[in-house]
């Protein structure tokens, strides 16, 4: 891998870091702070909490064709623009009104499929694994790092202070694209009907997609009603992190087992619905046991958080490498706003079932969905080995690019 294209990969591996630190670090403490917001009840906390989603998945579309036509660096110094203005509106949010108008204007910055081309643009085929690699590895870490720091910062600075860092770091990745990233050659343009979408309607996509969507929606509606829960078992909001920090730390070691397995022994199937089983076995518990004692609540998120990086990991590396070559930046396209349409439903459906049927409810919904999931799962038909024995799935877990048939110089 060239100088070049190890700097591009690390300079938006940087931008897509200082984006999602700040996006990802709401997510813990916004439910428990919304609901002190005026005119807040539980439907519309969830509301706020994942709109974000809706107008981040009804403008990837149009900001991936502006960028096709003006560029990608403008498209996303706009897009940056635009999440940095939703951030430092929901600092002036103080009724849960303003609060949805600051997380979607938020979303309306929706770059992630610009970057992700940009990155293309930047990259020989056969070390763009590597690089999508680096990118992916960073929002992962930054996931991860932001559920164990979200509640010291709410401590610190509160929610109006985690906005205006969220801004700030936003601001701080437009300096990074405009004086770390490389800038891209001139693309030769394609024709929309060479890109390989006919077989984007394939059954097997399709039940990847409709995975994703059933996983961002029970991760979403878990947050709106989780962090009220681990409150009422004894642990404030700064002090979150204490049972963050423990699970996600052994989660990622249990997670990697499974995915080797996998890899290795070329049967995602049998993985990907023991991660959708275990799943619906945790809202099942949680559900049915309502998990009063933290360490009971302790354990279950484990389990969850076992489910969802292990189904987190698996998901775009599958849909990487079920795509046609000719249409795989499409159906990444697909699957990233279909990801992001769950965020939104996912708010949207556990702050209205929680509202009327408490946590419990929202327990039971999931396990709902989880199970009409696992039935779709089941029909996944067997994969066709990699070739030259190279771990596809491994390299790709972060990165959803498919490494099949790519030569190493």
């Amino acid at each position: 891998m060239s100088r070049a294209e190890l700097r591009a990969g690390a300079s938006l591996a940087g931008v897509y870091g200082l984006r999602m630190l700040g996006l990802f670090s709401i997510l813990p403490v916004f439910a428990v702070h919304a609901a002190k917001l005026k005119g807040a009840d539980l439907a519309l906390v969830g509301i706020a909490l994942g709109v974000y989603g809706l107008s981040q998945g009804i403008l990837q579309i149009p900001f991936g064709l502006a960028s096709d036509r003006w560029g990608r660096k403008p498209a996303i110094y706009t897009g940056l623009v635009i999440f940095a203005a939703g951030s430092f509106l929901g600092v002036a949010a103080h009724d849960i009104w303003t609060a949805i108008a600051a997380r979607t204007l938020q979303g309306a910055g929706a770059i992630n499929s610009v970057a992700m081309a940009l990155a293309a643009d930047l990259t020989r085929e056969q070390h763009r694994t590597k690089i999508m690699a680096m990118i992916g590895a960073t929002i992962g870490s930054m996931f991860a790092l932001s559920l164990i720091g979200a509640p010291l910062l709410y401590r610190a600075i509160g929610m109006d202070g985690i906005f205006a860092l969220t801004g700030l770091l936003s601001l701080a990745a437009i300096w990074v694209v405009k004086f770390q990233v490389p800038d891209p050659p001139a693309m030769p343009g394609k024709k929309p009907h060479e890109e390989g979408g006919g077989r984007l309607f394939d059954p097997e996509l399709l039940r990847l997609n409709a995975g994703i969507f059933v996983l961002h929606v029970v991760l979403y509606a878990m947050f709106v009603v989780v962090p009220p829960l681990v409150v009422h078992a004894g642990l404030e909001l700064p002090e979150h992190w204490k049972l963050y920090l423990p699970v996600l730390l052994v989660s990622f070691a249990l997670m990697v087992p499974p995915v080797l397995y996998a890899d290795r022994r070329n049967r995602p199937k049998p993985v990907l619905l023991g991660g959708v089983a275990l799943l619906l076995a945790v809202e099942a518990a949680l559900a049915a046991t309502k998990a009063g004692s933290l360490a009971a609540l302790a354990a279950l998120m484990l389990a969850f958080f076992v489910a969802f990086n292990l189904l987190e990991a698996m998901l775009p590396a599958l849909v990487s490498r079920l795509a046609p070559s000719r249409g795989r930046g499409v159906a990444i396209g697909v699957y990233n706003t279909t990801q992001t349409l769950g965020v939104f439903f996912g708010g949207l459906f556990g702050g209205w079932i929680g509202r009327d049927y408490g946590a419990a409810g929202v327990f039971w919904a999931c396990a709902a969905l989880c199970a009409v999931w696992l039935a779709v799962a089941a029909g996944m038909k067997p994969l066709r080995p990699a070739v030259n024995d190279l771990s596809s799935l491994t390299l790709s877990i972060a990165s959803g690019v498919n490494v099949e048939d790519l030569d190493e110089d």
